[in-house]
């Protein structure tokens, strides 16, 4: 048995410990880039902090999904302002662009030199400046992982800047600046989450480290998520899904993900969906495409095990089967109101240049069996709805 498990050089978790978070900083530096969402209100908390500490910070706004230009954009300014550290506050757009930014305010080549599957994809020559997230939804993990995604407007597909010493030097969650997300936001968002932890279960290049992580969080998601939806200012449940989200981006960040990401990832450059929404509308189909595969090629294959452990884990029922936890899964998409792909603009017409670039994605590497062209396409023809 061999395996290597890596994630954040410091993990805080717990309600109200934002309080903390100038005493980190400080630690690495007295100026820093601070990345936000479009609401600035939402981190006026952590502003006041870093200023009480006498900390300067330099604001830079995320107002949509992250792009490789905000990212190139943001590096030049920390540079300019001569920043120690960045600070990216928000959902996982924010902490992406964040990471991205601290890669490239100290590696200055041009950016294909270092993006995935559109560049050369080769590793960063000079370690990033220090990064510390600060996730205010809980979904992404991102405030854990490796790597930043961006959007190439150009290429109209999503692809990775990712390198080792990306790993934030601080995950700071608290759990109470996900009290104010909105319902929609709330169901998406923890729909990423829920969808991290089941791949990275299943995933081919899954440890148990890994498996410890899911086997925690995937029942916690799968209780609390309907409540955070339904009831906002549930603390329990909010604490329940920032600690799921948590756990899926260290889960994600060692065993990789699966075909549900691979699809997602380059359909979220062709239509403007949030891609919780998009990966919760894939989740049963890919799953259903999965076990149907297993059963044909490999049918004693330990992987259906591992789907069967995710159907008692979902349903809270160990007599569960897979078809049980499939049922779950479909029923969670109802209850949630999660929109079809067509809502979101995808047409039929798009479905092949879509299979061709989910194929190259790397998130399909750890998905646990080789689904062809037509199987994948049959998924997302399904998941388009009418």
């Amino acid at each position: 048995m061999q395996f290597s498990f890596a994630t954040a050089q410091n993990i805080l978790f717990g309600c109200g410990s934002l309080s903390q978070v100038a005493v980190h900083v400080a630690r690495l530096g007295q100026r820093a880039l601070l990345v936000t969402g479009r609401d600035a209100a939402r981190t006026a908390s952590l502003s006041r902090y870093l200023s009480a500490a006498g900390i300067d910070w330099i604001p830079y706004s995320v107002t949509r999904e992250p792009e490789i230009t905000h990212a190139v954009a943001g590096a030049e300014r920390a540079r300019r302002e001569r920043c120690a550290l960045v600070i990216g506050m928000g959902g996982g757009s924010v902490m992406d662009t964040a990471k991205a930014i601290a890669a490239l305010a100290t590696n200055t080549e041009p950016v294909e030199t270092y993006i995935e599957v559109i560049g050369r994809g080769q590793p960063l020559v000079h370690a990033p400046l220090p990064c510390i997230a600060v996730p205010t939804t809980a979904g992404t993990g991102s405030e854990v992982t490796r790597n930043a995604v961006l959007k190439s407007a150009r290429h109209q597909i999503k692809v990775s800047l990712r390198d080792s010493r990306m790993l934030p030097v601080l995950a700071l969650v608290d759990p109470e600046l996900t009290l104010s997300v909105p319902a929609a936001v709330t169901a998406a968002t923890g729909c990423d989450a829920l969808t991290q932890l089941l791949e990275a279960f299943v995933s081919a290049k899954a440890n148990p480290m890994t498996d410890a992580l899911c086997r925690e969080a995937l029942p916690r998601a799968a209780r609390a998520l309907p409540q955070a939806v339904m009831h906002g200012q549930d603390l329990q449940a909010r604490s329940a899904m920032a600690l799921a989200s948590l756990f899926s981006g260290m889960a994600l960040a060692n065993a990789g993900l699966g075909a549900v990401h691979g699809i997602a990832g380059p359909l979220g450059g062709m239509i403007d969906a949030p891609h919780g929404a998009i990966c919760a509308r894939l989740l049963p189909y890919v799953v259903e495409a999965n076990v149907a595969a297993i059963k044909r090629q490999t049918p004693d294959s330990a992987a259906l095990e591992r789907f069967r452990e995710v159907a008692c884990m979902l349903t809270g029922s160990p007599a569960a089967d897979v078809a049980d936890g499939i049922a779950w899964l479909y029923g969670l998409i109802a209850r949630l109101n999660i929109p079809d792909l067509a809502h979101w603009g995808l047409v039929t017409g798009k479905i092949p240049d879509l299979v061709l670039k989910a194929q190259q994605a790397s998130s399909m590497r750890g998905n646990p069996i080789a689904l062809t062209d037509q199987e994948l396409g049959d998924v997302v023809e399904r998941a388009l709805g009418r």
